[in-house]
């Protein structure tokens, strides 16, 4: 019997423990007090889940988990017994968030730069982030530190929180800035060998504003005190005693005083300061004994084992004043010498050993030269729309090749000449990522690019002292469908000018590097001085027809095309080239001025209206160029030499070699945000074999192209053309002498004078230069000032031949008509003998001119092109007055009143004065670049 009643006995065990064991289980876990944070996000913080084994401990790690998210302010837990096991209540208050965070009392800076601030010191505080005290805290420090930056180191920070119901709070920062601080006096305290001046100078932070290496006006205007700037001073004041020797210098932490400044009563604003603070700044130096480099020695140089070359990397000697600013520059060469050999990992650790007795310092440099990483891969990224080979075939390295940092530098600058990136920093980790592989000895390179516009497509429209009124359109792209091709299109519309241009340039022929391009183009211009003049002053002019006779005025219709092939030189910035170009010209001269200077001139083998007809140019352009700058558009640094030889003669109607030169460089200033540019060009044009280059393909300086402040193609020396006239003899009232009174269809007395035009024939030599200093303002926006100056003379006056017949024709001329034969013939004529060469106006062929002024430049981002407003003033140029050398005389006109009145008034229309004057000041603006 006892087997079953133990069988009974063990069954209710059973249960019993079942029932225990389900006593103890989670059931449910229920949140509360939750607003804004969904109950799904509290419960996925927790660990236990229903069903689990309710277990004490970890419960105390759920809560711990919660409370570590931030977001709550008080967290409870409670569980509640149930026929099937434990509920557990979660009780929660959240934090209230931030609605609102505003600042009262704030002047000195922005907002933005409060927030920028905080996103850099972490505050973690933000609209609609969760309220934490500590974060309110942080972001008052964060505050003071900033005003301190900016002078207020006597600020106070207080903030309010004020309740938004339901569960929100708005947050006030309540500032007090307190006077601003001013740089005091600086003191230096012990130096003997170098001077004050010196040592404030090298004070970037906190030295006063003025003017550099001035007597009276280095300290015009004082900074702000910024306390946390002045250890780096400190730091640059003890650099500037070691790059003169004073290695062992000491500079002492500097002592400072606040004292009052300005008037604390009334005061005279502008003339009187108000209340203040300033900070008077003492610095003890210990300058010990001056030091020299004795020599330079390398340990463990097993890669690179010429100490001789490596020692030719300092720019320093033996023997010369110790600098640690020549010693840091031959370690940045030391270690690009090593990356040129794909030591990427190279290392060096200077060691100075002193002769105290000799004073001097040995310098042991140990080199960790590391391994040599090979290029596994070369990637790209960010070109969506530069194809890949387009980027590849500028980088000079390759894959499984030794990397080479010197060859990567090269590539970017390539890359940069291109201008179809963002500028390309070799040292920025966000232009190039490298992911070595030291195992392998491999380097990985990803270069991370941005593409710019390529497209430039804009429909303009104005006023132009060239064209006149005037619409054009124009497309053209430096990357046509991303294959680094350039394609031109433009065509201009004006009542002075129409013209249409196609262009298009494969800068890699036959996947070579061999650039290929053409050009054709039409054009029609009607150049007319006085319309010009007209257009660019704004007024009307009312010139008498003998003044409006002596300008130039004449229109030129030209067609052709160009052809070009150039070459890059092995691995190099050097280019050779050669460029063909046809032109077939005419021309219409409709002033007697434009008259005798293109039909009167010999340029040609024969004379008349027809030289002036069919000018065919056929010349060929040999060059060579080498280009360093850092960008196609705003360079900083690099230069740009060209050097090329027009030869005009490959048939065709125009014999004339020009030789040219050009010369551009840029010096970054202000750590590369600002830019000094320099811009030089020469050239010189004469004929050969018998003929002279058109007066058209003369220089004539003048524009937004060389010297801005002047007027297009306006500067050019003076000259005055030998001609005949004839004018009829006039009474004193003005009515006129007939040769018969009985016979008026004999028609008038008329007298043949010899007169001189005044031209404008072009200068043979053409110099000009310009220079900029270019501020970077914002973004794409640049201020910049500049100074242009140039001379284009006559050399050869040779070349300012009249023709043969024009010559004749006036030497054999009978001037004057003093008296009339029986048969009405002109009686008493005198020849005159004219030179055949034109001879500059005294003071006009050597002038030199200047401008200079300041220029707005601005990238437009849509239609990608520069677009400027300058002004500029003119302190050299031609400001003078002239008398034609006229040889009138008054026996060339009869006796009597009527001769008397004649020969006045050809004096004053033929002999009169000019004013040879050019514009003082010029305001313009353009879509283009000077250089």
């Amino acid at each position: 019997m006892v087997g079953p009643w133990l069988a009974i006995l063990v069954f209710f065990c059973f249960c019993s423990l079942g029932w225990a064991q389900q006593q103890d289980v989670i059931t449910d876990i229920v949140i509360h007090g939750n607003r804004r944070i969904p109950a799904d996000t509290v419960k996925a913080r927790i660990f236990s889940h229903s069903g689990d084994v309710y277990d004490a401990a970890a419960l105390e790690r759920d809560f711990h988990s919660l409370w570590n998210t931030g977001y709550f302010e008080d967290i409870r837990m409670e569980r509640e017994q149930t026929p099937k096991g434990w509920r557990i209540h979660v009780y929660v208050k959240e934090k209230p968030t931030i609605r609102e965070i505003t600042y009262t009392g704030l002047s000195s800076v922005s907002t933005s730069d409060v927030l920028d601030r905080f996103k850099e010191r972490k505050v973690g505080l933000s609209v609609e982030s969760q309220y934490d005290p500590t974060r309110i805290k942080r972001a008052e420090v964060t505050i003071k530190e900033l005003l301190a930056e900016h002078g207020r180191q006597f600020a106070t920070i207080r903030s309010e929180v004020r309740a938004i119901p339901p569960a929100a709070v708005g947050i006030t920062f309540v500032v007090k800035e307190g006077p601003k601080v001013k740089v005091g006096r600086i003191r230096f305290v012990g130096n003997r060998n170098i001077n004050s001046r010196t040592l404030r100078a090298a004070m970037k932070n906190l030295k006063p504003i003025g003017v550099p290496h001035s007597i009276f006006l280095e300290d015009i205007l004082a900074k702000t005190y910024d306390a946390t700037k002045l250890e780096e001073d400190t730091e640059r004041v003890r650099s500037e005693y070691q790059n003169r020797g004073y290695f062992k210098v000491l500079v002492q932490d500097p002592k400072t005083e606040i004292h009052d400044t300005g008037h604390s009563g009334v005061h005279i604003p502008l003339l009187q300061k108000g209340p203040g603070k300033a900070v008077d700044i003492t610095m003890p130096i210990e300058e010990g004994d001056k030091y020299k480099l004795a020599d330079i020695t390398f340990k463990n140089n097993k890669a690179l084992p010429n100490s001789k070359a490596l020692r030719t990397l300092f720019p320093i000697k033996d023997g010369d004043v110790f600098s640690r600013e020549k010693i840091a520059k031959g370690l940045e060469n030391l270690r690009k010498a090593y990356g040129e050999y794909g030591y990427i990992n190279f290392t060096s650790v200077p060691d100075t050993r002193f002769d105290d007795e000799k004073k001097l310092i040995h310098l042991d440099i140990d080199v960790d030269e590391g391994k040599q990483f090979y290029v596994r891969r070369i990637e790209f990224q960010g070109n969506t729309t530069t194809r890949d080979k387009v980027i590849r075939r500028e980088i000079a390295l390759e894959e499984g090749q030794v990397y080479s940092s010197r060859l990567w530098e090269f590539s970017l600058l390539r890359l940069n000449q291109l201008g179809y990136f963002e500028q390309l920093k070799p040292d920025d980790p966000n232009t190039t990522e490298r992911k070595l592989d030291e195992k392998e000895a491999s380097v990985d390179l990803t270069l991370k690019v941005k593409e710019k516009g390529k497209n430039s497509i804009g429909l303009n429209g104005g006023v132009s002292g060239l064209e006149g009124a005037f619409i054009g359109l124009s497309y053209t792209t430096n990357n046509f469908l991303g294959l680094g091709e350039t394609l031109q299109i433009q065509a201009s519309i004006g009542n002075l000018m129409r013209s249409v241009l196609f262009g298009f340039t494969e800068p890699y022929l036959w996947d070579r590097p061999l650039q290929a391009g053409f050009t054709v183009y039409t054009t029609r211009t009607s150049y007319n001085q006085a319309r010009q003049y007209a257009i660019l002053t704004g007024q009307q002019l009312n010139l008498p027809s003998y003044y409006l006779q002596n300008l130039q005025n004449y229109t030129q219709s030209s067609t052709g095309f160009t052809s070009s092939l150039s070459y890059p030189l092995h691995r190099s910035l050097k280019r050779v080239g050669i460029t063909y170009s046809f032109d077939d010209s005419s021309l219409i001269a409709l002033s007697d001025a434009s008259k005798a200077l293109f039909s009167n001139l010999a340029f040609r083998g024969i004379s008349g209206p027809n030289a002036l007809s069919g000018i065919i140019t056929s010349k060929i352009l040999p060059s060579f160029s080498f280009n360093t700058l850092d960008a196609a558009y705003q360079p900083h640094s690099g230069k740009q030499i060209f050097l090329g030889g027009e030869l005009a003669g490959l048939g065709g109607t125009v014999k004339s070699v020009r030789p040219i030169v050009q010369y551009k460089q840029f010096f970054p200033m202000q750590k590369r945000r600002n830019a000094i540019g320099i811009n030089f060009q020469g050239s010189f044009l004469t004929g050969y074999g018998g003929l002279v280059a058109p007066p058209f393909q003369r220089f004539y300086m003048g524009g937004e192209n060389d010297l801005r402040g002047f007027d297009i193609r306006s500067v050019s020396p003076i000259a005055f053309l030998p001609n005949h006239a004839a004018i009829n003899l006039t009474n004193p009232d003005g009515s006129t002498v007939l040769k018969d009174s009985s016979n008026p269809r004999l028609g008038p007395y008329t007298i043949p004078l010899p007169i001189q035009s005044i031209v404008q024939p072009g200068g043979d030599l053409n110099l000009f230069g310009n220079v900029e200093y270019r501020i970077a303002i914002v973004g794409p926006v640049t201020l910049a000032p500049f100074l242009d100056s140039g001379i284009d003379p006559i050399l050869r006056k040779s070349q300012l031949r009249i023709n043969s017949g024009q010559l004749s024709d006036i030497n054999n001329t009978l001037f004057g008509c003093p008296a009339l034969d029986v048969t009405l013939n002109c009686v008493g004529g005198v020849h005159q003998v004219f030179s055949e060469f034109l001879k500059p106006v005294a003071g006009t062929n050597w002038t030199v001119r200047m401008s200079t002024g300041l220029e707005l430049q601005v990238m437009l981002p849509v239609i990608n092109a520069p677009f400027r407003i300058y002004w500029a003033y003119n302190p050299m140029r031609l400001d003078t007055n002239t008398t034609a050398p006229t040889v009138i005389t008054r026996s060339m006109f009869p006796l009597g009143a009527a001769g008397d009145y004649t020969y006045q008034q050809a004096i004053n229309t033929y002999g009169a004065n000019f004013t040879l004057r050019e514009p003082r000041k010029t305001f313009r603006f353009t879509v283009a670049t000077t250089f």
